[in-house]
């Protein structure tokens, strides 16, 4: 499966992955799936990427960490003095703007500089990372101040072109996770579409109350492995089957106060009561805005399946007291 999802992201990126892969400095390996000719990655320069960390675990042969194509967010990386030989950096600078490649790097290496430790259930001592080089910004022979403003404009415009992407594209993937998924919804003044599964009792929570539920948040698009987006989820079952699973989450019933959560969110939990059961996609205008946050980019549709299993009243002067 590790081979599956580079074979796959090189196949997306019409790369051919039938070369060998060399031996690069300090135990690193490599193979360059696709080559531009343009000048190479030096210390001090600042690049914009796509790509996908994998590691083999005992429960995972393909426990992804870092996949900025589902996050459809690309990374900005700062090219630093490298930390030991055959780290990220080392492995950089051997492309150019363009160039895609394949690198599998020593964890052992990456722990000890970097301070973070390996997952527990690590198989392989290698962790895998697939790179495509978006744009390359060369630092030369700019002072440190020239080239910091240089960034800033260039960090500033290729956000911009994101979002004014993410703007246009908004609508249409929210018709195409309807459509793909078959779903028949009733659509609210705000924008919001939804399909009660279930109505519950004839109790509504208020804006002062704290809802007890199960949930799941994912974004419309899919992962490259074709297993769905999640960001966030109450059930087990879920987590395990989107590949999102942690030993240290306790999946169980949420106590969130409805205030507090996105606009979208309120308005469908308000429309059905203890025992009900709601599917939402939210446009971005009723989940994190032009603006994003935190994993979520600007202009950003969501969608969340609810299942209300109580609600709690505020008593004043006393403790809350759930129905």
């Amino acid at each position: 499966m590790k081979r599956g999802i580079i074979i796959l992201l090189a196949a997306a990126l019409g790369l051919s992955a039938c070369n060998k892969f060399e031996k690069g400095e300090g135990g690193m390996t490599y193979k360059i799936y696709k080559s531009e000719g343009k000048p190479k990655i030096q210390e001090g320069d600042y690049v914009k990427l796509n790509g996908v960390e994998t590691v083999e675990t005992t429960t995972n042969p393909d426990s992804v960490m870092v996949n900025t194509y589902d996050n459809e967010r690309p990374a900005f990386f700062a090219i630093t003095k490298a930390m030991f030989k055959g780290d990220l950096t080392s492995s950089l600078k051997l492309l150019g703007e363009g160039d895609s490649a394949v690198f599998k790097l020593n964890l052992d290496s990456m722990e000890k500089y970097s301070g973070q430790p390996n997952p527990k259930t690590l198989k392989s001592r290698f962790a895998t990372f697939t790179i495509k080089i978006e744009k390359v910004l060369h630092k030369g022979t700019d002072a440190d101040s020239v080239f910091d403003a240089k960034k800033r404009l260039f960090f500033e415009a290729e956000y911009k072109e994101l979002n004014e992407k993410n703007k246009i594209v908004e609508p249409k993937k929210i018709a195409k996770y309807i459509e793909e998924n078959n779903l028949k919804v009733l659509t609210t003044p705000s924008g919001l579409n939804y399909i009660i599964e279930r109505p519950g009792n004839a109790e509504r929570a208020t804006l002062t109350d704290t809802v007890v539920m199960d949930y799941t948040g994912q974004f419309t698009n899919k992962k490259s492995d074709g297993k769905i987006n999640v960001f966030d989820t109450s059930n087990a079952k879920v987590a395990k089957e989107a590949g999102v699973y942690s030993e240290s989450v306790q999946y169980v019933p949420r106590n969130l106060p409805l205030g507090q959560l996105p606009q979208g969110v309120v308005q469908g939990i308000q429309m059905i009561g203890v025992g009900g059961k709601i599917k939402m996609i939210l446009p971005s205008k009723l989940a994190f805005g032009e603006n994003g946050g935190g994993p979520f980019n600007p202009f950003t549709p969501l969608v969340f399946d609810v299942e209300l299993k109580g609600i709690v009243k505020p008593v004043a002067g006393g403790p809350l007291t759930q129905k």
